[in-house]
């Protein structure tokens, strides 16, 4: 056998060589093809994306990115920000101001037609290598104008439908208008802090100077400010960021050619807080006729929630329709600090005012005499202080109603009662017990103990069900103490006590009812509501806090107003015992009719130092009758009606009320619910009258909640009566506001 039968090993390399050369090229004209079709489909989305982009016209990219914030019936309430809008043509725009904008934000902007694939992969792959300096990003400064002009910042916008719209519209622009035009919009457009729009009002504002008069650093310090308007103010304390910031844009502007080393490094040595005017120069309020601090509650609020759904209320351009009742808010804020009396100028207050079918905000006060501060502290919903007995029909009653079918004539002990695992005793405020009294009698009269009593009852666990159904939670477990006091916000309890108003239903508070962006896009916002407790709860707990204001011995009878429909509650907390101050720490009133659902606290920011006289504890409930008979008067509302899961009987002489079917309903005479002379607003015997009558006007000469000291009701069969043995136990927790000391009214 010869050679020339065995192919030689080149022969082999060769031939597969051979083979693969027809497999790489096939391999490579599929890569290309599918790199192609990539392209053209890439640009087919390209363009089908842009065919739906907004419209932009001069007058888009001209005006001023304002966010506009209307009441609930379209009345202008707030404009961000609040200083005069000054525009700049081109030709009074300094060029160094031109060229320090353009070498920070889009230093390719005169050679660039909109946008910049350079710049564009540049920023992509700084941003992988994690590289960037953080002084240009992707965006061209064609594509910033439109995206100030037509679109948000919302997360839900940030997508690749909007950035090729984006594009397309940037292309357009730059087509369309020249580079002084868009540089011009630009620089009058932007936000650049403290609610100023535009560089030439943005000079008057920090340095009190037209844009001519200042100096390459202050210059350099304007352009820098948009990137990150409340980092770079250079009107802090910390101006370290502000500085950097600002040599940042005059190392930029060498780089770009446009200043010498020289000129840079003299910049650099004047101070950032150089020239900074306090004043503020010539700048203004704005066209709204409505005071800042009335609605600046309501307004930060509104804010805050905006800036949750993703948008930038500073510089989006947003129309924010809110449900604000202007006249409500307006009524609240005069009331709190003109017409109603308070001890000082320092006792402060916070409102929050719902409407149960829906969970609106009508209105919010967050303080009073608080000046020119705007988004201050808002009281409105903090939740560092304690409720007091406002908490008793959230988390003792109401739950004693859904779970165990309590009538409002079970009677519980007002007897010694001791902290279980303590020898702390529980007080009221005027230290005496009571003896056997009906639940009625004693959440009209404030009694804390059988209060407590029914909360063992209902056991901690169910409690909290209940209370987290009424949108009120916290991270540590309740406890005992908490059923005569919880740490909620006046806006926490307005909301829970809706639910009473309204049958049963918790509506989550809301402010916004719609947002239009600047293409037009609007999203509607409506209610949130689930059923929280049966309709005979909501029932029972209204018939007895009806009783809190309008019978004799009711500890918010000073919030009676004639022909008006309401029921509620007081709440006072004392200091803990062994402290030196007197009077008490805070004091709330909370009420609601069918339409409106009020809660009022009233305090010191700093109660160690000040504490509310007995003379003033009736500041809350002034306030609250004030504010609530303004809101009836403007849309009364009809007494309540009792549902057909509700059995009026007669309790010794007295109309009480049974969950119907259940035990108590059967042990008991049903009766006519007309029948005037078992008026729900009965809630104590008629031999208990005079007494209550004498002791109420006391407690009023002395300032208290016209809270009695009378007799309970001479009800006092034990056929209803709580068990004497203490069930869940519950060791109170140590904190401000001890169970030794007594007194939530």
């Amino acid at each position: 056998m010869n050679n020339d039968e065995f192919p030689s090993r080149r022969q082999d390399d060769l031939a597969e060589s051979e083979g693969r050369g027809p497999l790489i090229k096939k391999i490579f004209l599929w890569v290309v093809g599918i790199i192609v079709l990539l392209i053209i489909s890439g640009a087919a989305l390209f363009f089908f994306w842009a065919s739906s982009a907004p419209k932009i016209s001069r007058n888009e990219l001209a005006s001023q990115s304002t966010t506009t914030i209307y009441d609930a019936n379209n009345k202008v309430v707030s404009r961000l920000g609040a200083q005069k809008r000054q525009y700049a043509k081109s030709s009074k725009i300094p060029d160094n101001l031109k060229h320090a904008v353009v070498s920070i934000e889009d230093r390719r902007f005169y050679k660039n037609h909109g946008v910049d694939p350079t710049r564009i992969m540049g920023a992509a792959l700084n941003n992988v290598f994690h590289r960037s300096d953080g002084t240009q990003g992707g965006s061209t400064l064609t594509q910033q104008l439109v995206k100030l002009s037509v679109f948000s910042t919302a997360a839900s916008d940030r997508t690749f439908k909007r950035k090729a719209q984006e594009a397309w519209l940037a292309i357009n622009v730059d087509r369309n208008f020249s580079k002084n035009e868009i540089l011009e919009f630009y620089i009058n457009k932007v936000y650049m802090g403290n609610g100023v729009y535009g560089m030439k009002t943005a000079a008057q504002y920090y340095y009190g100077k037209d844009l001519d008069e200042l100096s390459l650093a202050q210059m350099a310090m304007l352009a820098g400010i948009p990137q990150s308007p409340t980092y770079y103010n250079p009107d802090v304390k910390d101006t370290q960021p502000a500085t950097i910031r600002r040599n940042q844009v005059l190392n930029a502007m060498v780089r770009s050619k446009y200043i010498t080393q020289a000129q840079a490094d003299s910049a650099k040595q004047e101070s950032v807080t150089k020239g900074l005017d306090s004043s503020h120069g010539n700048t203004k309020t704005n066209d709204v006729n409505v005071k800042e601090p009335v609605v600046d509650a309501y307004v930060k609020e509104v804010l805050a929630q905006l800036e949750q759904k993703g948008y930038n209320p500073q510089t989006d351009g947003l129309q924010v329709h809110t449900n604000m009742d202007l006249g409500a808010q307006q009524k609240l804020y005069n009331a709190a600090n003109n017409s109603v009396s308070f001890q000082s100028d320092q006792m402060q207050t916070g409102v929050a005012v719902t409407n149960p079918h829906n969970g609106q905000v009508v209105a919010m006060l967050g303080g009073r005499h608080t000046g020119n501060t705007i988004y201050g502290l808002n009281r409105a919903v903090q939740t560092n202080r304690s409720s007091g007995s406002t908490a008793k029909p959230l988390m003792d009653y109401g739950p004693a109603i859904e779970y165990l079918n309590w009538p409002t004539f079970y009677t519980l002990r007002d007897t010694k009662f001791t902290w279980p695992g303590t020898n702390t005793e529980l007080h009221d405020f005027d230290n005496q017990t009571k003896g056997t009294m009906t639940m009625q009698d004693a959440l009209v009269q404030s009694r804390n103990i059988p209060a407590i009593r029914a909360l063992q009852k209902v056991g901690i666990s169910r409690a909290t069900t209940f209370l987290n159904g009424l949108g009120i939670s916290q991270k540590k477990a309740f406890t005992l103490n908490n059923g005569i006091g919880l740490y909620v916000s006046p806006l926490q309890v307005s909301a829970a006590y809706a639910a009473f108003a309204n049958g049963g239903t918790y509506y989550k508070p809301y402010y916004i009812s719609s947002i239009t962006t600047q293409d037009g896009k609007s999203i509607n916002y409506g209610k949130n509501g689930k059923r929280a407790m049966s309709k005979a709860t909501a029932y029972m707990i209204t018939y007895m806090l009806k009783g809190v204001i309008d019978s004799s011995d009711g500890t918010g009878t000073a919030a009676h107003i004639s022909g008006v429909h309401q029921a509620g509650k007081t709440g006072t907390t004392n200091y803990p015992s062994g402290h030196s101050q007197s009077g008490v720490m805070d004091s709330w009133m909370a009420g609601y009719t069918k339409n409106y659902s009020v809660a009022v606290w009233t305090g010191y920011d700093q109660p160690m130092k000040n504490s509310i006289s007995s003379a003033y504890e009736r500041s809350a409930i002034m306030l609250y009758r004030a504010i609530m008979d303004y809101l009836d008067g403007k849309n009364h509302a009809s007494d309540w009606k009792m549902p057909d899961t509700v059995e009026a009987v007669r309790y010794r002489g007295r109309k009480g009320l049974v969950v119907k079917d259940s035990k108590w309903a059967l042990q008991y005479t049903a009766i006519d619910d007309s029948d005037s002379s078992n008026s729900d607003s009965s809630a104590s015997s008629s031999s208990d009258s005079d007494l209550s009558s004498s002791v109420s006007s006391f407690f009023e000469s002395r300032g208290r909640d016209h809270e009695s000291s009378s007799s309970a009701s001479s009800a006092s069969t034990n056929a209803t009566s709580e068990s004497n043995n203490n069930t869940n136990s519950t060791t109170p927790p140590s904190n401000s506001t001890s169970p030794a000391a007594g007194g939530n009214q």
